[in-house]
C-alpha cells in the first residue's frame, strides 16, 4: 500500500511549486463575491495599464500598438498560469534601455527573437527552482540599475517633452542630450505647454482623487484639447499612423545561431530583469495581502507569457509593482482580476483606437516622467548614501554603469562586486582565537555557565577556538593564526563548536594544517565538530582524531 501512494504523493510534492494560483483558487472555492471584486478590480487596473502601455513602447522605440499587444497577451498569460494571486504582468520601465538597443541595431524581429529566447531562459530558470536565489540580490543593486534605467527614460522623453525635431535619436545617454542641445532650435512650446497640462492633471488627480485613474484622465483631456484647438503637436497618428483594431495573427520568430550568438547577452539581461521585478512584484504583493507567492511557478509563467508576447508583436513583459498594488487597493482577490485586466485593455484597443490616435505625444512623455519618478525611488537612493561604504560604493558603481555604460554591464559587475563585499564582511566575523571553551558536558561546578574555564593545560597543548564560517573567504585569517601559533606543541585541539559549515577552501587549509602538523610530530585533535562541517570532512575523506567534548579530546592525547 506504502508502495503505490509514496511515489504520488512524491509526485505532488515535487510539482506544487508549479500549480498556477488560478488553479490554487479555484480549488479553494470561487464564489460569486470573488467575481464581483475581480471585475472591479482587472477593469480598473486595465484603465491604469492602458496609456503606461504605450507610452513603455513608444521609449522603447517601437509602436505603441506593442505595448498593448503586451499588456494583453502577456498580462493574460502571467495572470493564468502564474505564481502570484495578485500579479499584473506587462511592459514596465525596465526594460526600456535594453529593448531600445536591441531594436536601435536588430530591429523588431531581433527583438522578437531576444524575447523568446528570454521566455525559454526564465522557463529554464523557474524549472530549475532558481526563483529562490534571483531574490537575493542585494538592495543597492537594485536601486542602482532601476534609478539608473529612470534617468535613461527621462533622458529619452525630453525630446518629446520640448517637441524637437531629431530624425536618429542615438541611445547612449550623453549623445542623446548633445543630440538635443544640437536640435534646440527645434523647440515648440505648443508641445511643453501641453506635456506641463499634462503633468498638473496627473498630479492633481492623484492629490484630489487618488482613486481615479489619473494617466488616462490626464490624456483624454489633453488629447481633446488639442483637438477641439487644433494645437500644432505630434501625435501617436503622425508618427506611428493608425492603432490597429485587433490583435495580429501569430508569427514565430525564426532563431538561427547567428541570432543566438547576436542577441543572447539582451536575452540573459531581459531574463534577469524580468526575473528580478516579478518576484519583487510578488513579494510587495504578499507584504500587502499576507499571501505567499510560488516563485519559481512564477518565472516559468513570465516565461511562457514572454515567448507569447513575442509571438504576438509584443515587447518584453513582466510583473508591475504599480500596477500589481493598483489591483490590490481595488480590491483583486485572485488571478482573475488580472486576466480581466488583460480583456480590458483589449476591449479598449478595440473600441478606442480611432481616438488613441489623438493622444499627443508630449503628454506621453508627461505620464513617463511621473513613471521615473517613481522609479527613481530618491529616498532609498539617500538612505543607501548615508549607509556602510561598501553599500554606497555598490549603488554607485550600479548606477554609474547602467547610465553610462550598459545595463547587462551593471548588473553583472554589481553583483559580482556585492559578492566579494559579502565575502570580505563575513570574512572579518570570525576569529580564531586561544583559549579552553567548555563544550556540552564541560561545565564549572562554579556557576555551570558555558565559558572560558581557566583550567590549567599541559605546557606542551594547545587550544584553539575557531568561530564562524570555515570558507574560502575566511581562510586566510585561519591560517595565519594556525601556522603562528608558535613553537612545536606536542599537540594541538581544534574547537569547532562554532563552525557552521566548511567548504572546500576550509577543508584544504585544514588538510594542509594537519599535514604540517603531522611533520612537526604534533598530534590534531578536532573537537565538537558539528553535522554540516562533519559530512564535508567525510565526504573529502579528511583523516584526523576527533572527540565530543574537550575532556575527551585531553584524554586522547593522555
Amino acid at each position: 500500500m506504502m508502495d503505490r501512494t509514496s511515489p504520488q504523493s512524491a509526485g505532488v510534492t515535487r510539482w506544487e511549486p508549479f500549480v498556477p494560483k488560478f488553479v490554487t483558487v479555484f480549488q479553494e472555492g470561487y464564489t460569486a463575491a470573488r467575481l464581483k471584486a475581480d471585475l472591479f478590480a482587472g477593469l480598473t487596473v486595465a484603465i491604469v495599464a492602458m496609456p503606461l502601455s504605450m507610452a513603455l513602447a513608444i521609449a522603447s522605440g517601437v509602436g505603441p500598438e506593442r505595448g498593448l499587444f503586451t499588456a494583453i497577451v502577456a498580462g493574460f498569460f502571467i495572470s493564468l498560469l502564474g505564481g502570484s494571486r495578485h500579479q499584473i504582468g506587462g511592459p514596465t520601465g525596465a526594460f526600456v534601455v535594453v529593448v531600445f538597443g536591441v531594436v536601435a541595431h536588430y530591429g523588431y524581429d531581433g527583438l522578437a527573437v531576444a524575447t523568446l529566447m528570454a521566455g525559454l531562459i526564465l522557463m529554464a530558470a523557474g524549472f530549475s527552482r532558481l526563483g529562490t536565489f534571483i531574490k537575493y540580490i542585494p538592495y543597492p543593486v537594485v536601486t542602482g540599475f532601476t534609478t539608473g534605467i529612470a534617468l535613461i527614460i527621462f533622458s529619452s522623453q525630453v525630446g518629446d517633452l520640448l517637441g524637437l525635431t531629431l530624425v536618429h535619436p542615438p541611445a547612449d545617454v550623453l549623445d542623446r542630450w548633445l543630440a538635443y542641445f544640437a536640435a534646440i532650435g527645434t523647440f515648440r512650446w505648443q508641445a511643453l505647454l501641453v506635456a506641463v497640462m499634462a503633468l498638473l492633471v496627473i498630479i492633481g488627480v492623484q492629490l484630489r482623487w487618488p482613486r481615479l485613474p489619473a494617466f488616462l484622465i490626464a490624456i483624454a483631456s489633453v488629447a481633446l484639447f488639442c483637438y477641439a484647438l487644433h494645437v500644432p503637436v505630434e501625435t501617436i497618428a503622425s508618427r506611428f499612423g493608425r492603432i490597429p483594431r485587433m490583435l495580429p495573427p501569430p508569427h514565430v520568430p525564426v532563431i538561427g545561431m547567428t541570432h543566438i550568438r547576436a542577441l543572447f547577452p539582451a536575452a540573459l539581461t531581459i531574463a534577469l530583469l524580468g526575473g528580478i521585478e516579478s518576484l519583487l512584484s510578488a513579494v510587495v504583493a504578499d507584504g500587502m495581502t499576507g499571501r505567499r507567492h510560488r516563485s519559481n511557478g512564477e518565472l516559468a509563467a513570465q516565461g511562457v507569457a514572454n515567448i507569447a508576447s513575442a509571438c504576438m508583436g509584443g515587447i518584453p513583459a513582466t510583473g508591475a509593482i504599480a500596477r500589481t498594488a493598483t489591483n490590490i487597493r481595488a480590491g483583486a482577490r485572485t488571478p482573475v482580476a488580472g486576466i480581466v485586466h488583460a480583456l480590458g485593455v483589449l476591449i479598449m484597443m478595440l473600441v478606442l483606437a480611432p481616438f488613441i490616435s489623438y493622444v499627443p505625444l508630449a503628454a506621453l512623455g508627461a505620464v513617463l516622467v511621473i513613471v521615473c519618478w517613481n522609479m527613481a525611488e530618491f529616498s532609498a537612493f539617500r538612505a543607501i548614501l548615508r549607509g556602510p561604504r561598501g553599500d554606497m560604493a555598490l549603488l554607485l558603481v550600479t548606477f554609474l554603469l547602467t547610465v553610462l555604460v550598459d545595463l547587462s554591464v551593471a548588473i553583472g559587475v554589481g553583483v559580482v562586486l556585492s559578492s566579494l563585499i559579502f565575502m570580505h564582511r563575513m570574512a572579518e566575523t570570525v576569529a580564531c582565537e586561544k583559549g579552553t571553551p567548555l563544550l556540552a558536558g564541560d561545565t564549572t561546578e562554579a556557576d555551570g555557565a558555558t565559558r572560558l574555564e581557566r583550567r590549567a593545560l599541559p605546557r606542551d597543548v594547545e587550544v584553539f577556538r575557531l568561530n564562524g564560517p570555515f570558507f574560502f573567504g575566511a581562510v586566510a585569517h585561519f591560517e595565519e593564526v594556525l601556522f603562528r601559533a608558535g613553537g612545536r606543541p606536542r599537540a594541538i585541539v581544534l574547537v569547532m563548536e562554532d563552525v557552521p559549515l566548511i567548504d572546500a577552501s576550509g577543508v584544504m587549509i585544514l588538510k594542509k594544517f594537519l599535514k604540517a602538523a603531522a611533520t612537526g610530530h604534533t598530534k590534531v585533535v578536532l573537537c565538537g565538530v558539528r553535522p554540516n562541517p562533519q559530512s564535508v570532512l567525510n565526504a573529502m575523506r579528511v583523516s584526523v582524531l576527533q572527540a565530543e567534548t574537550l575532556k575527551a579530546a585531553l584524554a586522547l592525547l593522555s
